[in-house]
Order: structure tokens, then sequence, then C-alpha cells
């Protein structure tokens, strides 16, 4: 995800600099965070309702089990 949001960055920056308009960049800078802001609070959404929660919980049993097998 964070490689996406670079090529996303770089392509908003290559923009800006090619056009000149500060207050476009400013505009999709903005766009960007929202969407952002978005994705992630639709994670928080699933993780911590519906079935993220036993997903997330079960995988984290796995890992002190795992952890905890080896000391």
């Amino acid at each position: 995800m964070t490689r996406a949001l670079l090529i996303i960055h770089a392509w908003f920056t290559a923009r800006a600099e090619a056009h000149d308009d500060a207050g476009q960049a400013t505009a999709e800078y903005a766009l960007v965070l929202l969407g952002a802001a978005l994705v992630a609070l639709l994670l928080i959404a699933w993780a911590t309702g519906g079935g993220g929660a036993g997903k997330i919980g079960g995988l984290l049993d796995r890992v002190v089990d795992a952890i905890t097998s080896k000391v």
C-alpha cells in the first residue's frame, strides 16, 4: 500500500512541476489524504467489527503460541 501512495505522490509532484499550478497541487494532495483516510477508516471498521476481529485475534494467538513454543 505504501508503494502505491509513493507512486501517486510522484505522479502528482510531476504534474505540479509541469503545470505550475500550486493551488491545483494542493487540492490534489488534499484528495489523496482524504482517500488514504477513507481506506484507513474502512480497515479499522473491518478489523473492529465483522470478520476482521476474529481473524486478527486468531493471528495474534498463533504468533504468541509460536513464540512460547520456542522458549
